[in-house]
């Protein structure tokens, strides 16, 4: 049981969520250039967006100040 004085910390921090604001935006533009035609931008956008970008923002964490 939790005592209430207890702070939980949210996993997130602001850095994760812009790196994640940008990785869906590499996502809305490459559908915006799939649904264009465009074959040869459009999956580098998806991949990036999708497989390096959106899971680094989930991973990444900031190195904190060592305490003393």
């Amino acid at each position: 049981m939790k005592q209430k004085d207890e702070i939980i910390k949210a996993p997130f921090t602001k850095a994760n969520y812009i790196i994640m604001g940008i990785a869906l935006l590499f996502i809305v533009v490459g559908y915006i250039f799939l649904g264009i035609g465009d074959i040869t931008i459009s999956p580098i956008l998806l991949t990036l967006g999708y497989c390096v970008l959106f899971p680094i923002g989930i991973i990444y964490k900031r190195k904190g100040k060592k305490k003393k």
